[in-house]
């Protein structure tokens, strides 16, 4: 089954084509311009790749297996999201509002997650390596079986995370992770 178009799926009265054409208005200072309100709105399988959804409105929205490869969401407030095995790969989400997002088996490698609220998303089983949580506020997040190969958590307080399953072999961790997960299990 191939991804629906944005020009045939419609929100409040308007085709998602349409909404995105405001928000690049509105992203730009142009006339005629809305920022992208998409609360609530089924958008599973769309086709989103490369779209500008900066500073974006997309709480409880349905993305699930949505392609947002090479996206633009700095800012985007995805609380409460469907992400599950939605395709984020190389997608920018610097700053991006995601508590209670739920991202399960999502493709999300080379993602910026820089200064996120990923507060209670969950992770499970979700391909994240490369990834900048540098700043990340990950407090009850779930990353059980999770991939983070190569991912930076530096500057992260990992504190209420779940890490279960995770190989970190390769994952820059916070400066004395090492002794604090030691002391934890001591």
């Amino acid at each position: 089954m191939g991804l629906r178009k944005a020009k045939n799926i419609r929100h409040g009265g308007k085709t998602v084509a349409e909404i995105l054409e405001a928000h690049a208005r509105f992203f730009q200072g142009k006339d005629g311009g809305a920022r992208a309100d998409l609360t609530g709105a089924d958008v599973s399988r769309a086709d989103l790749s490369g779209v500008n959804l900066s500073g974006a409105i997309l709480r409880n929205a349905n993305l699930a297996g949505t392609d947002l490869r090479r996206s633009k969401l700095p800012g985007a407030d995805l609380s409460g999201a469907n992400l599950r095995q939605a395709d984020l790969r190389n997608a920018d989400l610097t700053e991006a509002i995601l508590p209670g997002a739920d991202l399960t088996e999502a493709q999300a490698s080379g993602i910026e997650f820089f200064r996120c609220d990923l507060s209670n998303a969950n992770f499970e089983r979700a391909q994240l390596r490369n990834v900048n949580l540098r700043g990340a506020n990950v407090n009850g997040a779930k990353f059980t079986g999770a991939d983070l190969g190569v991912a930076i958590l530096r500057e992260t307080d990992l504190s209420g995370a779940d890490l279960s399953g995770v190989d970190l072999s390769t994952t820059l961790m916070p400066k004395g992770w090492a002794a604090h997960s030691k002391q934890k299990s001591a």
